[in-house]
């Protein structure tokens, strides 16, 4: 079993070392298709998988779904111990053969491909009995390897600027493999060619820095469809003696410094200063590299952004989608105070915004980010504007425009865009805009927040925004409280403050949550706050009233009276 400092170092540097640059061939500069956007459902059960491609991922436009690693590892409610293999066999706590074969047939009939999170640097540290009943010491997984298959350093990590230490030497104290070997070779191409013969479509490779390049390139040479997608986690560091660009002739490869520049620009510097993101920040090729936000080990690390970070965090996601650099991943996990806690209710999503999972897949702010970033896909940046601090604007040729208002006070302005007059819908507020003639538009933005525009979105009504309310409440809150909103529809939890329906801080103070109402709907509602005790609080005030629309949501703006 894994050590709390094991758990710490694992997901810290689980990605932080490869011999000779893998020659290039059938890799794939980018994740196939018309759709780049990967959802990245953090510790979901698969049968929670399938019904997320179904019900969110499939009609938002995303690509593809990354799943965690699917074989049979260590027991323990940790999530790390995902990351700790003992067998190659579908066996993990997430859900067994079956259930992934199901999520795959399910999400394909979505048009959504999947990704598999594959761990083949290493197997599980301690001696125990696995997830799906095998049992394993520290170098004897029976059936599959012995102490022969190791690498012949059984010591710790310890010196990043020494290639063979990175990656002959031991992760956390992991068992490593030794990739060198044919026999270890075609035991983990036998893994992979297993999930590809259930309907995988690509690999994110963990830890691929701990491998040498050339060695991944010989166990992809091995599989089924040599040119599958590979996404490489390699983090970057510098001085150190593996770097991510060994990996390029493999596939794409994750580039960390766009996310911790990220966090650096939302939270310290100018919004300006993302002019010329990508490659003339000296990052890999755009075709080539993999982008975030946040993953499961920087949010937990604090060297990205994460949920915690409100609007930051949110209009960070809205920039990445609308910006073209890299194919993004979006990353949908679950609340934490414990950095080792495991997923709630066992990795079961009985639904969004509950038990604590966050569902930043079906965040508006960055869901409806996907079909622009779809309708935009080719499209150079024009029509740029910044105000030399924290409001920004760009257009994605005459297919796109977003303005991101980072500043603490409002922005009103005319926006010079290059799409075609006419009317369009602001995905991210689901209210009309009208484009004139000379490709203008006049708008006012809140604090901290965005209006997106794309040629795929002419009408609110047109499926864009879902029928119903789009509830939005200012409310700052101490930490263990959380805003719930209730009224007279069943839908609302009929005034029962027991089945009020908690609402999103991805923009706190902003709490947001959008409900699907029947068109004509009258109604009442009042918002409440409970602290982490269960205590009520009610707003002030007498009863809220609005009505659904014909088409559209209504978009409510309220503040919570107190």
């Amino acid at each position: 079993m894994a050590s709390r400092s094991l758990a710490a170092a694992l997901a810290l540097a689980a990605g932080a070392a490869a011999a000779v640059i893998a020659p290039a061939g059938a890799a794939q500069a980018a994740p196939p298709g018309t759709k780049d956007v990967t959802a990245v459902l953090f510790e979901w059960r698969f049968d929670s998988v399938a019904q997320a491609c179904t019900s969110t991922l499939g009609p938002a436009g995303y690509g593809y779904v990354q799943v965690s690693p699917p074989q049979e590892h260590i027991q323990g409610g940790q999530w790390w111990t995902s990351y700790q293999p003992v067998s190659y066999r579908i066996a993990g706590r997430l859900g067994d053969r079956t259930a992934f074969a199901n999520m795959v047939g399910a999400c394909h009939a979505a048009g959504v491909k999947v990704v598999a999170d594959t761990v083949i640097n290493h197997m599980a540290a301690g001696s125990g009995t696995g997830t799906g009943g095998s049992s394993y010491t520290k170098y004897g997984y029976p059936g599959i390897y012995s102490s022969w298959d190791m690498d012949d350093c059984t010591a710790q990590i310890t010196n990043y600027q020494d290639r063979a230490n990175v990656q002959n030497c031991e992760l956390v104290g992991l068992a490593d493999l030794d990739t060198g070997e044919e026999y270890v070779r075609t035991k983990i191409a036998a893994y992979m060619n297993d999930l590809l013969s259930l309907g995988v479509d690509g690999f994110r490779i963990d830890a691929a820095k701990h491998m040498p390049a050339a060695d991944l390139a010989a166990i992809k040479a091995k599989l089924a469809n040599p040119g599958v997608y590979w996404k490489q986690e390699a983090i970057h560091g510098a001085g150190e003696a593996v770097q991510p660009s060994e990996y390029l002739g493999n596939g794409d490869v994750q580039e960390f410094r766009y996310a911790r520049d990220l966090k650096r620009v939302f939270t310290s510097e100018n919004l300006a200063y993302l002019k010329n993101y990508g490659e003339g920040w000296g990052y890999m090729a755009s075709g080539q590299s993999a982008v975030f936000v946040d993953n499961h080990d920087t949010e937990r690390g604090g060297d990205t952004l994460n949920y915690k970070n409100g609007a930051d965090y949110t209009l960070a996601n809205v920039f990445m989608l609308a910006w073209p650099y890299g194919a993004p991943d979006v990353h949908s996990g679950y609340e934490w105070t414990d950095k080792d806690a495991g997923p709630p209710n066992g990795g079961t999503v009985n639904a969004c915004y509950s038990d604590g999972w966050k569902c930043q897949h079906a965040w508006r702010e960055i869901s409806s980010m996907v079909a622009l970033r779809n309708t935009a896909r080719g499209q150079a940046v024009t029509n740029w504007w910044d105000n030399g601090a924290d409001a920004i604007a760009f257009g994605r040729g005459d297919k796109a425009y977003v303005a991101i208002n980072h500043e603490s006070s409002a922005l009103t302005r005319t926006f010079q865009t290059s799409l075609p007059p006419g009317d369009y819908c602001d995905v991210q507020s689901g209210t009309g805009v009208t484009v004139n003639s000379s490709g203008q538009f006049t708008r006012t933005l809140g604090p901290n927040t965005a209006v997106a525009l794309h040629a795929g979105a002419h009408s609110c009504g047109g499926g864009t925004s879902a029928t119903g309310a789009s509830f939005g409440v200012n409310a700052t809150t101490v930490p263990g409280e959380n805003i719930y909103v209730t009224g007279n529809q069943p839908t609302l939890g009929n005034w029962s403050p027991g089945s009020a329906l908690k609402l999103d801080p991805a923009g706190y103070p902003l709490w947001k949550l959008d409900v699907a109402l029947p068109a004509g709907t009258s109604f009442e509602y009042k918002y409440l706050r409970k602290d982490a005790a269960g205590n009520v609080t009610w707003e002030t005030g007498a009863n809220r009233t609005a009505a659904v629309p014909a088409s559209g949501p209504v978009v409510l703006n309220d503040t919570f009276r107190t």
